[in-house]
């Protein structure tokens, strides 16, 4: 089901909701995760690991704009096989590597990016994997 959820000028409300539609999905996750960012427009994880620099590897989060609510993924930016699962419908809200952007609630693209966000923190939260992938840890 999709509901447009914006006027022409942007709905703060609109948007509120969509943001919190968004936020949810990490839902199933956050427990594992630290949060680094929490307001009424911005919401982001960080894995616990701590990077050699002292810096926490982000995970992903959700940010009110002026035009669009912006869903950030990293998992997405990292694994070819997450890039490799994204629906057309959905490859045409992202924005970069790893974001996408919302107007509108659009449940079957909500779920799909829940699915990925699972899927991704599995590999998000493995030290193992990080370090393959170039993260250097103390």
């Amino acid at each position: 089901m999709l509901r447009k959820m914006r006027s022409s000028t942007g709905s703060n409300a609109a948007f509120a909701e969509i943001f919190e539609r968004l936020k949810a999905l990490f839902s199933p996750v956050a427990p594992r995760l630290v949060v680094s960012s929490n307001s009424a427009t911005s919401y982001f994880l960080d894995t616990p690991l701590k990077r050699k620099d002292g810096r926490s590897v982000g995970f992903g989060g959700v940010r009110i704009g002026k035009a669009y609510v912006s869903y950030h993924l990293m998992s997405v930016y990292v694994l070819p096989e997450q890039r490799r699962r994204i629906s057309p419908a959905l490859r045409k809200r992202m924005q970069g590597k790893s974001c996408f952007n919302f107007t509108e609630v659009d449940e079957s693209l909500f779920a799909e990016l829940g699915e990925l966000t699972v899927a991704g923190a599995e590999k998000f939260l493995d030290r193992k994997f990080l370090e393959s992938m170039g993260v250097r840890f103390p």
